[in-house]
Formats: C-alpha cells, structure tokens, sequence
C-alpha cells in the first residue's frame, strides 16, 4: 500500500489544517477520516471512539456505510477493533475476514474489505480508541505504513483529549477520556478529602505536535538526549552518590537506558514521520505506558517505569523547564498526585491547602504515610497509573479509610462523599466533646490514651485529642527528611522543641529506627538477602555506638531538668538491652562530670518487637523500666509475613488466638514484674482491637492522633471486666489460629459500645 505523494508529513500539515478550520466536531473529523484514506491510498479510514462505558463506538468513516456511524458498537476485545482496544497495539492483517477475533457488523458493508491495518489511539498509555484503514486486496501493510498510522494517531488522540469530540458522545457516557474513574487501592491515612488535582510532577503538555523541519527537530531530540546523558553521568559520579549501592544502581539502570538503541531509534522514527522532538518522545512514552499497564512480570514493569521517567527527563529539557517541582502555588482544595514522594517534599506543601494525597507507589508503612498521618492528610497508595488518567485540575475525591479513589466523580458521587465528608466532621465535632472527659471505663478501669508522633507538626494534637502524652516519638524521621546527617546540636534542638511543645505531658523516645526500608539517602546502603531481618535499628546503634551515643547525648541534654524516657528498638536479647543501657549510662556520667544538668528521671525500656523476647519476658521485665510492643513488626514476624507484600499482609487476624495469647503473655508478666507495658503498634488505635487490648489487661495505649477520639468513645462506654471474662475464657478453648473478632464484634454490638 503506497502512501501517496508527500507520505506521512504532508498528511500531518493538512491535519494541521484542518485542526484550524473553524467547522463543528463532526463535520472535521469527516474531513480527517477522508484525508488519512486518501493519503494512505486506502478504501476505508474509520474512527472507533472508547466511551466512558467502555464500549467502542464508530464515530467517523470513508468508505463504510456513514449510516453506521455513531450505530456501530462493541465492546473492548471484541472483534478487531476491541482485540486493539484491550491490547493497545497495532494489527496488521492481509485478510482480517480469516482473522479468529473478526466480527462482521453488517450495518458498515465492510465484507467487501479484506486488508486491515489498526492502530490504538493512545494518550498516556490509556487507549482513547482505534483508528483503522482497510484495502479490498489481500495485501501486507510495511513497518513504514503502520508507523505512519501511529502517527496519525496521536495527532488524533489529542484531538480526543481536548474535549471536542465530548458533544458526539451519549449523553449519559461521555468518551473515556473524562469519564469518571473509581479507583481501589491501599489506604494509607484515614479521612475523607474533596478537591481538584495537583500533579507533583506536572506533565508536559506537548502543544506543537507536527514538524516544521525534520531535521532541526531530529537535532534537537539528539541533544535533548545527550544532555540528560550528561546529567546521569555527573550524578554518578557525585562524591555523595558515587558509592551508595542501591541508589548508585538506580542511576546506572538510567544510564542503561538513556543508551539504549531500541528505544533511541522508535523516537528518532516518529521524528522522521514528521513529529517534532517533544511529540516524538511522548508518542514513545505513551507506547511504553501501554505496554506497562498490561504488564504482569514485575521486572519488566519496573524496568518500564525506567523508561517513563528517562522520557520525562527527555520532555522536560526539550521544552526548557526543570524537573524540580513548585510548591509555593498550591491551589484552595489540592489533592496532591503523584508517582511516589518522600517525605520532605509533602512537607514543603502549604498544609492549609492540601486535602488529600494519591500515590501510585507506597505503603501503609512507608514513610510518606507516616507523615500523612501525622498531617491529618488522607492517602491512599498503590493505585496504578493514577498520574495518567489525571489532569491537572480534576475533580478528585479520596476516601482515607477506604482506600478508594473516585476521579472526575459524578454529581451524586461527589454528593455522597460531601454528605460522608459532614457526618465524619459531625464524629470529630462530637469527638472534641470527650477531649477533657477522663479514659475511664464503665467499670472504673482508666486507661493512658497517647500519641504516636515523629515530627513538631503532630505535637499540637495533644491539645486537640487531650492525649496524656507522646507513647512513642519516631526520632528517625527527622534523619529521614534531612539531606544530611542532623548534627548532635541539630537533635537536641528538637529534642528540646518536642519537650516545649508536650509542655508537662511525658514523651517516650525511641532511638533510631533505620535500615530495613527505612535507608537514608546520605548512609551507605548495605545489601542484604531480607533487610527487615537484618542489619537494622538497635543493631546498627550497637555496631556504630557513635551515632548512639550522639542521639543519647543530645536527648539527656534536652530533657535537663524534665522526665525522659528513652526505648531502644528491635531488641532481641536482654544482652542488647544491658549494652545499650550501659551506653546511656556512660552519657549521662560524661555529662554529669561536665556540669550539665540531668533529667530529672530517666526510664529505659525497650521496644518488644521480636519474638524472642516473648521467652525472655521476666529477664527483661526484670531489667527495663517498661516494655513497649511495636504490634506491627511483632505480628510480622510471629506469623513470618512481610506486611508490605500484599498477598500475605491480610491473611494473618492480630485479633487471633495465638497473637492475643503472645500478648497477653506480656501483659500478666508486666503486671507480676510491675514493669509498666504499652502498645504503640497501629491495633491499638482501632477500637475493636484497643477494647481486646484493655480485655487482656494493657491499661496504657499509643496511637496516630486521629484514633483518640474513636478509643475514648468505645472505652467509655465498655466494661473492661465483661471483654476481659470474654477473652479469658474464649483463648482457653479456642483451637487452631481461629480469630476472636466475630465474637467481640456480637460483644460490642450487645453492649452498644461504638466499634
């Protein structure tokens, strides 16, 4: 099949015409179709749009019958049309009638048609529909002829994507391109947030997509090229980076690809068709995205992901701006979206204006999440492709708890959400009432209700909540926010803020918590086979007593004068214990013989995290002042499951059987030992499990600020002795792993306490 005289470019600056011509959506798109049929010398050209309700439908012909047009439908992967739609890649076939995917629509008088060629329209790796061009010979299409289609496609897709063809769709459907979109993914902190998006990394919205001139555009891709190579290249070799493993790798996968000859030659193709540098990039980009979507190997996917964000780095030196990204200008009502973020960069966001955050990587116990948390922002995480199937400024709703996002939502979607959004500020209004009333149980059991925290943003909901204090603060992310290791005078001035801020409540600290996933950027990273059972907190503190003794030093200093109580994280032993207390002794003599004044008292404890201290209970009883049971890593290594791999993360109940007999082990000989014991892991701000919890016996619990209020209300209306009876005699007959939660569900339900 020849093109005709002027090939692919001649065909792009008459589309470029015909995009200008002041005519109505239909009556241009009739042009484009006749265009493209004439330019590839083809008896057919047909464009199938993708409807919001995901059914394609034909919304321009040359050649078929035009009585079909908005007549002929079918659903993704059905037929030929559907067979692109579901794969998002071009088909060429010398005979489609023999094709086993064929589907004969006899209102389009297509069976006089025998050679097919189609090719996905494609935005963001999302299929916005199919463009199609048919021969009545039995003929084979070149490569050179599908590119072309390819082409021709895109320049189409962003017709689509400007919402011109909006006004041909059905009403009640609209194209798929603003259809509303309900996402499921992972929730990461609870609430519910109503707003419009605001894109971490903004997209490049290429405007100028067809060439002037070939060549300067094929010279400007090259250098576009060689100097993101450049920049790869000096970032390597940055003394800060040049010996970081996993970060090094990183950067030399990049390198990899900036070099690759495949991906290289498809931009430099689209060029030549007549794209300019920048349309060429995105077209490629937007291949790759669509494969990566339908992707299943998560090597492949991951490597994919390589290849999205080299292209972004492309596109951003091609239109001149940098990839570093704007904060100052956020917008009233701002969902904030993004692939993935650390925490520095959400904090560098106008709080007061941001009302939610999607991500397409991170977990409930990545870092990101933490801090969310402690902001109050809702978030949910882990939702594919998230960054593509928005716009900036889309309305967007994200509901917390849930994990569920809805994108360009429906009037009476939105309408729910605003309603849910009121009665949870009703719950929360109705929660402040309780900040002054005592934790106090029907049956006169009280119970410390404190926070968990990690930055100066979360004390101020000691107020708020009427928390009694700060059950564990995470010391590490302030290590993890910084570009560098925060010097000693730097922690004790925070040390020394958190105290101001808490003013007369306790605050409990723990001692760096790093490596496993925690890694900071400026540390060298350690390889290892499973680093959640390697080389990691307290381990590391005793490995390099330096960095120890300078978190030590700088908390006695900050806590002169006032109460300190300082946990040491993953311990495994009591040995571990004793060398990290002689640690802290040896500090607090160093600052005593200098003059410094002292804490007032001083309690070590430790952070019951591994199971071996389950066998070790009145040794460490014995010698801790408290014991603090980090509920998530205990559970995790109890029942041996990673608690960010998805498909084991949920098989596990904490409210079974052999979890609540591990922790009541814990409870009964802390209160024999008169060694106080706590829970800051996440079961004890859910109040089903806080009720089993004060049922076991644990009078003291630590949680995010948001689940003060939903434990107080449930504690109060409990009687401690009835759930405690109720344990008691369901753990002595329960058998197997079975878990207790249906029956403390019918327990809370009788009672009418609020779980």
């Amino acid at each position: 099949m020849p093109t005709a005289p002027g090939g692919p470019r001649l065909l792009l600056r008459r589309l470029r015409e015909i995009m200008a011509e002041p005519v109505g959506a239909q009556d241009r798109l009739d042009k484009i179709v006749i265009l493209i049929a004439a330019n590839m010398v083809a008896e057919v050209c047909s464009v199938y749009v993708m409807r919001g309700d995901g059914v394609l439908e034909l919304f321009a012909t040359e050649g078929l019958n035009r009585e079909a047009v908005h007549l002929t439908t079918m659903r993704a992967g059905e037929g030929l049309v559907g067979l692109i739609a579901s794969t998002a890649e071009p088909l060429a076939l010398s005979d489609a009638q023999s094709h086993p995917s064929f589907s004969y629509k006899p209102e389009t008088g297509e069976e006089i048609y025998h050679a097919f060629l189609g090719v996905p329209l494609l935005r963001a790796g999302n299929t916005l529909g199919v463009l199609v061009v048919q021969n009545r010979t039995y003929r084979v299409y070149t490569e050179e002829e599908i590119e072309a289609l390819q082409t021709t496609a895109m320049v189409l897709a962003e017709m689509l994507a400007s919402g011109e063809l909006q006004a041909l769709a059905p009403v009640d459907t609209g194209i798929a391109l603003r259809r509303p979109v309900h996402q499921k993914g992972v929730a990461l902190a609870d609430g519910v947030g109503l707003g419009y998006v605001v894109l971490h990394e903004p997209r490049v919205v290429v405007k100028n997509l067809i060439a002037e001139n070939v060549e300067a555009e094929l010279s400007r891709l090259e250098e576009a090229i060689l100097e993101v190579r450049t920049s790869i290249d000096e970032l390597i070799e940055r003394g800060d980076v040049a010996h970081h493993g996993e970060h090094r790798e990183v950067l030399e996968t990049f390198r990899m690809f900036a070099h690759d000859q495949g991906w290289l030659r498809r931009m430099r193709e689209a060029v030549a068709s007549g794209l300019t540098a920048e349309a060429a990039v995105e077209r490629v980009q937007s291949d790759n995205r669509a494969r990566m979507m339908r992707q299943t190997d998560p090597y492949l996917r991951e490597r994919l992901h390589d290849l999205d964000d080299l292209a972004n780095r492309l596109l951003h030196r091609l239109v001149g701006r940098n990839l570093v990204v704007g904060t100052s200008s956020l917008p009233d009502n701002a969902i904030l979206v993004a692939r993935s973020m650390g925490p520095a960069a959400l904090l560098d966001y106008d709080r007061s204006r941001l009302r939610g955050l999607v991500l397409e990587e991170g977990g409930p116990t990545s870092h990101i999440a933490i801090v969310a948390r402690a902001l109050g922002i809702p978030a949910v995480g882990e939702m594919e492709n998230v960054t593509a199937l928005t716009e900036q400024g889309d309305a967007i709703i994200v509901d917390g708890a849930a994990g569920e996002v809805q994108i360009r939502p429906s009037p009476d979607v939105e309408a729910a959400y605003a309603e849910k959004a009121r009665l949870r500020a009703k719950r929360q209004e109705q929660y402040l009432k309780l900040r002054d009333v005592p934790a106090v149980t029907k049956d006169g059991v009280a119970v410390n209700l404190q926070l968990n925290a990690g930055l100066l943003v979360d004390l101020p909901h000691l107020a708020e909540t009427g928390a009694s204090g700060v059950g564990l603060f995470r010391t590490e992310l302030q290590f993890m926010i910084a570009e560098r290791m925060p010097s000693a005078s730097e922690q004790q001035a925070l040390y020394s803020a958190v105290f101001a801020a808490a003013e007369e409540r306790p605050v409990t600290f723990r001692t760096l918590d790093i490596g496993g996933d925690k890694i900071l950027p400026y540390m060298q990273a350690v390889e290892e086979e499973n680093p959640a059972l390697g080389w990691r907190a307290i381990r590391i503190g005793l490995d390099r007593p330096g960095l120890l003794r300078a978190q030590v030093r700088a908390l006695l200093k900050a806590a002169g004068g006032r109460p300190l109580k300082i946990m040491f994280p993953m311990v495994a032993t009591c040995d571990e214990f004793v060398r990290a207390r002689s640690l802290v002794e040896r500090e607090r003599a160093h600052l005593s013989h200098h003059g410094h004044p002292l804490p007032s008292d001083l309690k070590l404890g430790v952070m019951l995290e591994v199971p071996s201290l389950l066998f070790q209970l009145k040794e460490i009883c014995a010698l801790a002042d408290f014991v603090s049971i980090g509920s998530n890593d205990l559970m995790q290594f109890l029942f041996a499951i990673d608690r960010e791999n998805r498909r084991v993360a949920d098989r596990f109940d904490p409210l079974s059987a052999p979890m609540l007999r591990a922790l009541k082990m814990v409870a009964d000989e802390a209160l024999a030992s008169g060694c106080q014991a706590t829970i800051c892991g996440e079961i004890g701000g859910r109040p089903l499990e806080a009720m089993a919890l004060i049922g076991l016996g644990f009078r003291s619990l630590s949680m995010s600020p948001a689940a003060i209020g939903p434990v107080k209300a449930m504690l109060l209306e409990l009687h401690a002795g009835g759930v405690a009876d109720l344990i008691a005699q369901e753990l002595e007959h329960a058998g197997g792993g079975e878990t207790l939660r249906p029956k403390l569900l019918r327990f809370a339900e009788s009672h009418g306490i609020p779980v």
